[in-house]
């Protein structure tokens, strides 16, 4: 299956290559392109790409309030965000995680790397290391979205409470098979179940649940 792009940054020559180095894959397609942040959600809600290249810094409307525009409220898009930056670990990624993006990259990342964490992220997985995870928290405490009453996670089996609280650790699919001894598609079905019974959109949502409930660790 074909994986859709939309890409949104207000350069016209970094739009270039972006368009130039995803449709260089045989199964990615860029279905649009946004100059601002107001015309990348409109142009999401009428393409319904899989995945959404976000430049944070935008007129109009920048990465992060279009991606919350987006991913907020009662009819959320069903598209993955990747926000693009140009330092690492900087304030506006975190940022976007908070509001729904399912990972950052940097601007100069490779481009198979780039190609990569599409894929990635068309598959429903998001880019959080352990490091990432850990400084998520860590932003996600320190800022007004933290929860002061633990969150409870009724209807979560022993096995799934196990992985989440590996997903909370930053661990991929493989690194979670690998350390439980099970298949890598035994762990997609308990993380998609877990997305499912906690109400998650992603990985990143599932790490903050982990937080709420106490069981985010950051060593």
């Amino acid at each position: 299956m074909t994986i859709t792009v939309l890409i949104a940054d207000d350069e016209e020559l970094v739009r270039a290559g972006f368009r130039v180095l995803v449709n260089s894959a045989p199964d990615l397609d860029v279905v649009g392109e946004a100059r601002t942040g107001e015309e990348a959600v409109a142009l999401a809600r009428a393409e319904q790409p899989d995945v959404i290249l976000m430049d944070v810094q935008m007129p109009v409307l920048n990465g992060i309030e279009a991606t919350r525009n987006l991913l907020a409220g009662p009819t959320p898009a069903q598209v993955r965000v990747l926000i693009l930056t140009t330092f690492d670990l900087d304030e506006y990624a975190f940022e976007g995680l908070r509001a729904g993006a399912s990972g950052f990259l940097l601007k100069d990342t490779p481009p198979e790397e780039l190609i990569s964490a599409i894929r990635v992220l068309a598959a429903g997985e998001s880019l959080l290391t352990p490091r990432v995870t850990r400084r998520l928290i860590e932003e996600y405490t320190a800022g007004p979205a933290a929860t002061p009453q633990p969150r409870k996670l009724p209807g979560i089996t022993a096995r799934e409470l196990e992985i989440l609280r590996l997903v909370a650790r930053g661990l991929s699919n493989a690194e979670i098979a690998e350390q439980l001894f099970l298949s890598i598609g035994t762990v997609k079905i308990h993380v998609s179940r877990l997305l499912a019974k906690l109400d998650a959109r992603d990985r990143t949502q599932l790490v903050i649940a982990a937080y709420e409930a106490g069981l985010g660790s950051l060593t």
